[in-house]
């Protein structure tokens, strides 16, 4: 797509250096792009020729380009990345904002609480997350409150205050889930204990509170304190339980990224897996819309970025399940690994985001069911059916000033095309351009064809015309005894007109409605199928004239010659020993002496 005189001369001055490049319509930033030569990057959009739709339609719309110089491709990536989110230009690919993921809190103060929230506060408090799945996050909490009696008041428990006595237990103290530090009942450095074992948990390391209160549960034992040993050991199930729970991979890998990605026409599918101390901590899939049909990598790229950022990942190990360029993490590692426990854990990232391209693609194909099954429904209401029009077939003739006269049909069944069943037609019986006459031919010789093969019949007929085609087409179901069992209409181009049989007016259905936009839609398909049928004869009779006419030369030599090479033009381009192979010296002679005769008579 050329640029206007505007874009070219915008373009002249661009660098061939590193940097971002931003294209703007009227109302703003509608694109931003990274390149490693700004001026080639850009120049591309408007002297390719293969772009897809969406990209033309980004070219369009482009008045105005600005563009900023960087360093390198990895200070272009990150400009880019922040650029986008700033920005949200329509035709980049964006993720959802992760701003109101929730985190789990310790609280910094004297005996710290343990709380949800989705506002990080600059506060001195910990803050542990973001969690993609609320659930999962809720399991956690609901761990750590029963294994560690937290106190859940807003008091401010100074050591003056609590000196004075000026709180009292709450009923979680009597329940047994608080141990009453509000009044002193529990000092500092017991609470303070509890508080490192919940960071262990927080960050994924069992291992730690595990062993506290195995120790625990084995030295209340020695002493004979067999019920506290007994609930030292229900902790310890509880911790085991929800470890049995976790997907639990190599203890060994530790502090990993797992990112794979999976694609279809529209969409991309990314899968996310966050693995700490030997356990998968974190699971995020999501979808996200093609802008441009870019390539896996283009996508992958800046979504483990900003993936990256949202969950607040520190991991200096990636994997991902296709190659991408470098990644401008600080000494970060990006790998494709093939075997042993790191490509299992891939494999499983893999999994998950299969399984999710399947069942979004599963949906969308019942969608298109309830979509089409509201179309025949539509239908049916319109023309007054008294069943669901599942198998609808369209009629149109096609000649050029009464030669080569062809027909054609198309199948459409539960509103989509059934290529299978189109049909092309010779009119054999009618000589001259007569649409009537053919139409009456071609739809006599379809269903007389179905009625002995014993074939179902449509539930809707249409033909590609006014009341004329109509009335030889009922004519031609009478004939054959199927008049009242199949319902046809006709269609005539100008207005859009339905006609219907035994009714001189036209039925008009509304402009917007589903119905009549699949009769325009099998209208215009026919005719297309038709017309390409009439050319392709029309072209090879006329390939075949000229080739007949040779002295010497007879008609099956000559379709011969045309069935495999298409035209006379690419025949004309063979050389002699590919002529002889094809027919022989004796006809090659002649075809060579025709052609040389033309070239002199031209």
């Amino acid at each position: 797509m050329a640029a206007t005189d505007h874009l070219q001369e915008q373009i002249r001055h661009l660098p061939h250096r590193p940097g971002i490049y931003k294209f703007f319509d009227d109302e703003g930033i509608i694109y931003v792009g990274k390149a490693i030569d700004i001026r080639k990057r850009v120049s591309s959009y408007f002297t390719k020729q293969d772009h897809n739709k969406k990209t033309q339609q980004l070219v369009r719309n482009i008045k105005r380009i600005e563009f900023t110089i960087v360093d390198s491709e990895s200070d272009a990536f990150l400009l880019e990345n922040n650029l986008i989110k700033q920005n949200q230009p329509k035709y980049n690919i964006l993720l959802k904002d992760g701003k109101t993921y929730p985190y789990l809190c310790l609280t910094n103060e004297r005996f710290p609480r343990l709380l949800p929230t989705r506002n990080k506060i600059n506060d001195g408090s910990r803050y542990y997350g973001p969690y993609a799945n609320l659930t999962a996050m809720n399991i956690l909490l609901e761990l750590i409150r029963a294994l560690y009696p937290l106190r859940t008041c807003t008091y401010n428990l100074s050591p003056e205050n609590v000196a004075a006595g000026k709180f009292k237990v709450c009923l979680e103290y009597h329940l047994g889930n608080c141990k009453g530090p509000c009044e002193g009942f529990t000092d500092e450095e017991a609470y303070n204990q509890h508080i490192q074992q919940i960071r262990n948990i927080l960050s994924g390391n069992l291992s730690v509170p595990k062993a506290y209160f195995r120790e625990k549960m084995m030295a209340a034992a020695q002493d004979q304190q067999f019920e506290l040993a007994h609930s030292f050991k229900q902790k310890l199930d509880r911790l085991d339980d929800f470890q049995a729970k976790s997907t639990i991979v190599n203890a060994s890998l530790s502090n990993i990224d797992v990112f794979s990605i999976a694609a279809n026409e529209k969409s991309a599918f990314i899968n996310y897996l966050k693995v700490m101390n030997g356990s998968i901590i974190l699971t995020q899939s999501v979808e996200v819309q093609k802008k441009l049909d870019e390539t896996d990598a283009e996508i992958l790229a800046p979504l483990i970025m900003q993936m990256r950022e949202e969950f607040e990942s520190q991991s200096k190990e990636i994997l991902v399940n296709i190659a991408i360029p470098e990644l401008p993490i600080a000494n970060s590692v990006v790998t494709v690994p093939q075997i042993g426990d790191k490509r299992k854990l891939l494999e499983l990232s893999i999994k998950n985001v299969l399984y999710l391209r399947k069942e979004k693609e599963s949906m969308n194909d019942r969608s298109k069911d309830l979509n089409e099954v509201r179309i025949m429904e539509t239908i049916k209401k319109d023309l007054r059916l008294t069943e669901l029009p599942k198998h609808i077939e369209c009629f149109d003739n096609s000649n050029f000033q009464g030669d080569n006269p062809v027909a054609a049909m198309v199948c459409f069944r539960n509103a989509k095309p059934s290529k299978k069943d189109y049909r092309h037609y010779h009119i054999k019986t009618v000589i001259g351009p007569n649409d009537f006459d053919s139409m009456y031919e071609v739809v006599t010789r379809r269903y007389r064809r179905l009625v002995d093969e014993g074939a179902s019949l449509p539930q809707l007929v249409i033909v590609d015309g006014g009341k004329g085609q109509l009335s030889m087409a009922v004519k031609a179901l009478k004939d054959l005894n199927l008049w009242g069992q199949i319902p046809v209409i006709g269609i005539a181009k100008r207005l859009e007109e339905i006609y219907v049989p035994n009714d001189p007016l036209p039925l008009y259905i509304d402009k917007r409605s589903e119905s009549l936009r699949l009769f325009q839609r099998m209208r215009d398909e026919v005719h297309r199928f038709g017309i390409t049928f009439h050319r392709s004869r029309r072209d090879a009779a006329t390939l075949k004239t000229e080739l007949t006419d040779v002295k010497g030369l007879g008609p099956a030599t000559a379709e011969k010659l045309l069935t495999k090479f298409k035209s006379v033009k690419k025949i004309r381009e063979l050389t002699e020993a590919e002529l002889v192979a094809e027919v022989g010296k004796a006809k090659t002679r002649i075809l060579l002496a025709h052609f040389a005769q033309q070239e002199a008579a031209s």
